[in-house]
């Protein structure tokens, strides 16, 4: 059945066989043509499609969905080599310290799954709180702990994702950035290989800049 395609400052356009992925349609109007053969392509799509979308056209999704959206895509293109959780029918995604989703991140992903694992979302006061988390965003009110939160983090080998500016200098794993009115990511690449994961190449080529041997690249 032929659905009809809208994406903030894109004309409408009509596509078959649709597949929202990330932010429901009545969070924004960000739906993408795909095939069911091709679930990376699908996520890459939304990637890029984020990164496209300016945060002051009409109908804009806020901050917060943006965020939200690439939280739960990022889980589709990382791999946990030291994975203890491998057969828990779980992925968590936390969020440490005051929470800037409120209900969006649930919203997000509620009724979603990652590689055949159902998405949770917790709420952390502090990193020991959460040993199972896969994904953990860092709120800016944990920026004076964030070297001990870091150091913790990658023992158990979490993918850590923040919007603190020295972020990535500091160990952390995916940055939140803003060029102009968009939201992108940065990726420091020795970090996540500290924390023994694996990150796909289709997600380095979206992110806006990728850290390797402390050598920053810039990805256009």
């Amino acid at each position: 059945m032929d659905t009809l395609i809208t994406i903030p400052g894109i004309a409408p356009r009509r596509r078959s066989a649709i597949h929202p992925y990330g932010m429901k349609g009545r969070q924004a109007s960000a739906f993408f043509c795909v095939r069911e053969w091709a679930p990376s392509l699908i996520s890459l799509i939304f990637l890029l499609a984020l990164a496209a979308i300016p945060l002051v056209a009409q109908q804009k999704p806020t901050e917060a969905q943006v965020k939200a959206a690439y939280l739960y895509n990022f889980g589709k293109f990382v791999t946990w080599q030291n994975d203890a959780d491998a057969n828990v029918n779980s992925l968590n995604i936390c969020v440490l310290g005051k929470d800037p989703f409120g209900t969006i991140l649930d919203a997000t992903v509620a009724g979603e799954s990652i590689g055949g694992k159902q998405i949770i979302i917790k709420r952390l006061a502090k990193i020991q709180d959460g040993p199972d988390c896969r994904i953990l965003f860092v709120s800016s009110s944990e920026e004076k702990r964030l070297r001990s939160i870091l150091q913790a983090a990658q023992t158990s080998g979490m993918l850590t994702v923040s919007s603190i500016s020295t972020f990535l200098q500091q160990g952390g794993v995916i940055e939140f950035v803003t060029e102009g009115d968009r939201i992108r990511f940065a990726v420091n690449l020795n970090a996540a290989q500290q924390s023994h994961l694996a990150l796909s190449s289709q997600l380095l080529k979206v992110a806006s800049q990728v850290i390797d041997s402390g050598k920053p690249q810039s990805q256009e």
